[in-house]
């Protein structure tokens, strides 16, 4: 098997959901800690476009973006699937996906923010985390590709 590296930084949500990913499919790999601050030439190599993480490294080529890692981590290594076998509830996970990730920025804001603005981020945190409970913690599927979002 060649060699995966990934690039990535321990804060990250989209590094987590990659190693996740990873460790769920049992495929070994090696962990290369990022300074976003400070960035290393390998990460500029592999993500010149972009220069952000996370970086999947395969074989010497670069996979960018954590989504696109984890369908060419499902693709690549098909034992173990990530999302469901049937089409509808594959399109009813990455549905979950999505909304977790357009509203996710609020669950930061809670912890980089105060007064107010911090008081609207943990309101609007409460009721992603409402929705989700509702609606698709009931689904029998959905909670592979939930805990691959970035706040599980």
């Amino acid at each position: 098997m060649a060699e995966i590296k990934l690039l990535g930084l321990w804060a990250s949500p989209y590094d987590r959901r990659v190693l996740w990913a990873l460790k769920l499919k049992g495929i070994p790999y090696e962990y290369v800690e990022e300074d976003l601050s400070n960035k290393s030439p390998l990460l500029l190599q592999y993500n010149p476009v972009h220069q952000k993480i996370p970086v999947l490294v395969h074989g010497g080529k670069p996979i960018c973006e954590s989504v696109i890692i984890l369908e060419y981590l499902d693709e690549t290594w098909p034992e173990n699937p990530l999302l469901p076998s049937d089409p509808y509830e594959r399109a009813v996970a990455r549905f979950w996906v999505k909304f977790i990730e357009d509203k996710c920025s609020s669950a930061w804001l809670v912890f980089r923010t105060s007064g107010e603005e911090q008081e609207k981020a943990v309101k609007d945190s409460l009721e992603m985390l409402k929705t989700i409970e509702e609606h698709a913690l009931g689904r029998r599927n959905i909670l592979g590709e939930i805990r691959l979002a970035w706040w599980t």
